[in-house]
C-alpha cells in the first residue's frame, strides 16, 4: 500500500508545506495531493510543491471539472506533466450543486454525461492522434452556432505521457461505477474500509463495461483519509469531527447532500439527520457533538500509533492501494510511515 500526503486548500503558508513535502518524499511516500473548493486553486500549488521536489509524484483531488473547460484541463495537465518529468496524476471531480452554481455560475446538469464528456476530451487532447472534434450535450468543439471561424485543433506542445492517470473523485453509486469503467483510480472522501460491501458492487459494474483491456489490477483506489497521532484518543477524535460536521451537515442543501447520503449509507441514518438538522439551524457546535466515534474511527486514522497501526491492517484488507493521509504536521507524516512499512 503507496502512500500520499494530501495538502488541502492551500493556506497555512508555503513553509510549512514545502517542509512537509521533501520529508514525505525523504520518507518514501508515493504522491503530494492537493485541493480546491472556491478558495484557492489546486494547479498553483501544486507547482509550487513540486518545484521543491525531485521524485515525489503529484496530483491533484480535484480539479473541479465545472471550473475549466477540458482543453484547458489536458493543457495544463500536459504542462505540468512536462515541467515536472512526468510525475503528475490528474484528479478531477465534479464539486457540488452548491460551489458549481453559486460560485462558477455554471448549472449542475447531469454529472456523469458530463464528467464521461470531459474524460474522453481529455484524453483525446492529450493523445494528440488528429485535431480536436467533439460534439455531445455538454460540449461543441468546435462549437456551432458561432462565428464559423473556429475549426479544428491539435494541441500544439507535444505531452510527455499521452496516457497521463486519472483519477475520479466519487462517493455516488453510479459515479463510482463510472470511474471504474473509464479512469486509472478513484478518490474516495471518507471512505470506510468496513464498509466495501457498500461501493463494491458498483465497482464491479464499472469494471464489466471497460473498454480498453485494464482490470482491477490496473486500478488505484486511492482514498483521502484524516490522520490525527496522539495518545487520547477521544481528543483524537475532536480534531476530526468538525470537518466532518461541516460535510454532512452543511455541504448542501437538504436532500442534496453526497456526504450526508453517504453516512447514511454507512448505517448512521439516525445521526446524519441530526448532524444535518443542527447545522442547518446554525448549532454548529452541536452538530459537531453529535458525530459518533464510530463513524469517526470508520473514516478515519486517530489515537495513539499502537491504534493506528491495528486500523491501518483494515485499509490494507479493503483493497486500498494508495492511502492519501491528510496529515499536517511532520509527526504524524513520520509516524504513518513508519507505521505502513
Amino acid at each position: 500500500m503507496r502512500l500520499g500526503l494530501n495538502f488541502g486548500y492551500w493556506g497555512a503558508g508555503p513553509s510549512d508545506n514545502i517542509q512537509l513535502a521533501q520529508e514525505a518524499e525523504r520518507l518514501g511516500y508515493d504522491s503530494l495531493w492537493t485541493a480546491e473548493a472556491y478558495g484557492s486553486d489546486a494547479v498553483t500549488p501544486l507547482v509550487w510543491l513540486a518545484a521543491k521536489t525531485e521524485r515525489i509524484r503529484v496530483g491533484t483531488a480535484i480539479m473541479q471539472m465545472p471550473a475549466r473547460t477540458p482543453a484547458m484541463t489536458a493543457m495544463t495537465a500536459a504542462t505540468l506533466d512536462l515541467l515536472t518529468g512526468g510525475r503528475f496524476l490528474l484528479g478531477l471531480g465534479a464539486s457540488g450543486p452548491q460551489v458549481v452554481e453559486g460560485w462558477h455560475g455554471v448549472v449542475y446538469g447531469k454529472l456523469l454525461t458530463r464528467t464521461r464528456e470531459y474524460v474522453d476530451i481529455v484524453r483525446a487532447i492529450l493523445k494528440r492522434e488528429q485535431p480536436l472534434e467533439h460534439h455531445g450535450e455538454y460540449y461543441d468543439i468546435p462549437v456551432r452556432g458561432g462565428t464559423g471561424l473556429g475549426k479544428p485543433l491539435k494541441l500544439i506542445v507535444h505531452p510527455l505521457r499521452g496516457g497521463i492517470p486519472i483519477y475520479l473523485a466519487a462517493i455516488g453509486p453510479k459515479n463510482v461505477a463510472l470511474a471504474a469503467e473509464i479512469a486509472d483510480g478513484w478518490l474516495p472522501v471518507f471512505f470506510s474500509p468496513r464498509r466495501m460491501e457498500v461501493f463494491r458492487a458498483s465497482l464491479e459494474d464499472g469494471f464489466a463495461r471497460r473498454m480498453d483491456g485494464k482490470t482491477p489490477d490496473d486500478f488505484d483506489i486511492a482514498p483521502t483519509v484524516s490522520v490525527v497521532i496522539g495518545d487520547d484518543v477521544d481528543a483524537c477524535r475532536q480534531q476530526i469531527k468538525p470537518h466532518l460536521a461541516l460535510y454532512v451537515g452543511g455541504m448542501g442543501a437538504r436532500g442534496k447532500n453526497f456526504y450526508n447520503d453517504l453516512a447514511r449509507r454507512y448505517g448512521y441514518e439516525e445521526a446524519a439527520t441530526k448532524i444535518q438538522d443542527l447545522y442547518l439551524s446554525g448549532k454548529k457546535n452541536e452538530a459537531i457533538a453529535a458525530v459518533p466515534d464510530e463513524l469517526v474511527d470508520e473514516i478515519a486514522l486517530c489515537g495513539p500509533r499502537e491504534r493506528v497501526k491495528d486500523q491501518l491492517a483494515m485499509w490494507r484488507e479493503a483493497g486500498v492501494k494508495t492511502l492519501i493521509c491528510g496529515a499536517s504536521s511532520l509527526d504524524a507524516v513520520r509516524a504513518i510511515a513508519e507505521l505502513a512499512s
